[in-house]
């Protein structure tokens, strides 16, 4: 989950400027701690984010360094534990994001030869065994040939080594990019952090290891032989960077959804038009469609197996993450990985045995050239732009819109032509009303929200929003369900809101259940009496809409808690590990 960056430049550069200023591009990926090393063996580190390791120093300059900021894994948040870690001797810094799994066995025949470790994370002994296969004359190849050979679990690597203006780079299922800026060289998990200055990216596949310099780089394979890399076209700048006035990114990129949808719509229709039949056509050729997801993007699957099924496709969808354990896959199965980053270890872990299993893979990601299209045979970009906050807005609705686009090749009626309006009315109608609630309900830690059908995976989407933004305990649960114990925790007062569809007697009945337990019943509904009033009579496009009330609300809500809305605890927006 943590984000690394690393630069080699013809000229000196600013540490603060460039080095931190690159890092803070990835800070989605973790901000427990951060830190850096210069190829001087300048070495800094804080605990908290991004902005307290720049206060803690005077700027500095470099030729060359490495930078890391974290989500912690193994050891507590704390400056010995921060990266990046450094060798007994002061010669080598290592940065890594993932997990090494065998480093307690790594540890132990480093510590028979007499290293002493500082710090209680799996990453130290990557400095301190490079640091013994240097001494010991190894080159940089059978160092890292050797690491590969040894090492289990997943990583991306970055090494610089006093003295030497080069940096070093391994991989293996972490992603990690290469840019060529007009300064130099930039190593980082995401091209996010170089696209403001070069349009062009390389990817390391896994088991890759490679030098780079600010003139060039060399790559290798496992077995040590130079390979050559293509330089892909990942786009420029993006558009939405900053927050353009508003108080925090999730409220800018709640608002930025119309256009988001917009530019979806748009792309699907015309350069993403061949993805779409494509696509189309691996889904009419597959005995069986199985999505794989994982938290927001999980809930955005649902609704695509209930759009597929209703046009007479088997479709199903499972957690990423329990993927192996329960859906049988074989050559005759259509796996549809759905992911904001495409880099979710999870999924990634799925589509790997899918494949082994003889699955053919399609995908449906935010970010063009990562992991998982890079699997896939076909993949159908979101195009909802850089999204900052860990809470994922509008890369959901994307994510459905190009599921509902799917599913609109085989019948599903939707106007797609009125999507962005209806999504911007649904902003301007609740957003004020969102406000008022959350200051009536932001003291109760228990709310729970009920939908059936197509309402059901939005309710799941609503209660995930609440509890990883508002901190609030909320369930999203099938209206059904209420009389199978659910209702034994309705009190006078609690909150539940109801994604009721017009003319739903079902979700009608089930509401009624809760009002008479004493629930304070909230709707959100096409109907004319609703609290929250939804604009469309689309049954597709109906989550869609609850979901942005959802959003409002859950920001609201944190925001009347003074939390930290785009940085919530103990999370982080791109998980690459299991």
């Amino acid at each position: 989950m943590c984000g690394i960056v690393g630069i080699a430049y013809r000229e000196p550069f600013s540490v603060k400027q460039e080095l931190l200023g690159r890092l803070k591009r990835l800070e989605y990926r973790g901000y427990d701690s951060a830190g850096f090393a210069t190829s001087d063996g300048i070495v800094r580190k804080s605990v908290g984010d991004i902005g307290a390791l720049s206060a803690s120093f005077s700027d500095a300059t470099a030729a060359s360094a490495i930078a890391h900021t974290r989500w912690a894994t193994h050891g507590g948040v704390t400056e010995a534990n921060a990266h990046p870690h450094v060798d007994a001797f002061g010669g080598v810094f290592a940065v890594h994001n993932g997990i090494i799994e065998n480093y307690a066995e790594l540890k132990r025949a480093l510590e028979k030869g007499g290293t002493r470790f500082a710090s209680e994370t799996d990453s130290e002994v990557i400095a301190h065994f490079f640091s013994r296969e240097f001494r010991a004359g190894r080159t940089w190849k059978e160092a890292a040939m050797e690491f590969m050979r040894e090492a289990k679990g997943t990583f991306a690597i970055l090494l610089v080594r006093k003295g030497d203006d080069a940096l070093y780079a391994l991989k293996r299922d972490s992603p990690l990019a290469l840019g060529f800026t007009p300064e130099g060289a930039v190593l980082a998990s995401d091209a996010y952090a170089f696209t403001d200055r070069t349009t062009k990216a390389a990817f390391f596949d896994d088991d890759e290891f490679a030098v780079v310099r600010a003139g060039g780089a060399e790559f290798f394979g496992r077995d040590g032989n130079q390979i050559r890399k293509e330089f892909l076209d990942v786009g420029g700048a993006r558009a939405e960077e900053g927050m353009c006035g508003h108080a925090h990114y999730m409220i800018k990129e709640i608002h930025e959804q119309p256009a988001a949808a917009e530019r979806l719509v748009r792309s699907l229709g015309s350069d993403q038009s061949g993805k779409v039949r494509r696509l189309a056509e691996l889904v009419r050729g597959a005995k069986r469609v199985v999505f794989t997801a994982a938290g927001t993007s999980y809930f955005s699957t649902l609704l695509g197996v209930y759009y597929l099924n209703k046009q007479g496709i088997m479709a199903h969808t499972l957690i990423a993450s329990e993927f192996e354990n329960y859906v049988y896959v074989d050559s005759d199965t259509l796996v549809i990985a759905v992911s904001q980053s495409g880099e979710t270890m999870d999924v990634v872990g799925a589509l790997k045995y899918a494949k082994t299993r003889g699955a053919t893979i399609a995908s449906i990601v935010n970010v063009a050239h990562s992991t998982i299209p890079r699997m896939s045979a076909v993949s159908i970009n979101t195009h909802a732009g850089a999204e900052v906050c860990v809470a994922a807005t509008k890369t959901f609705t994307n994510q459905v819109i190009a599921m509902l686009y799917l599913a609109h090749e085989f019948g599903f009626p939707v106007d797609f032509e009125q999507l962005p309006a209806q999504i911007s009315e649904t902003v301007a109608q609740n957003e004020a009303k969102a406000v008022a609630l959350a200051k009536e309900i932001c003291g109760r830690n228990d709310v729970y929200i009920l939908g059936r059908g197509l309402s059901y995976p939005g309710a799941r989407e609503f209660a995930h929003k609440m509890k990883e933004i508002a901190y609030v305990h909320a369930e999203g649960m099938m209206g059904g369900e209420l009389k199978h114990g659910t209702l034994a925790l309705i009190e006078q007062g609690t909150p539940v809101f109801s994604l009721i569809e017009a003319g739903d007697a079902a979700m009608e009945s089930n509401t009624r259940e809760v009002a008479a337990r004493g629930a304070r019943v909230i709707t959100v509904s096409n109907s004319p009496d609703a609290h929250f009033p939804i604009p469309t009579s689309n049954a597709g496009v109906f989550p869609i809409l609850s979901v942005i009330v959802g959003q409002m609300l859950a920001y609201y809500v944190a925001l009347e808690r003074g939390l930290p809305i785009d940085k919530p605890r103990n999370l982080a927006k791109s998980v690459t590990v299991k």
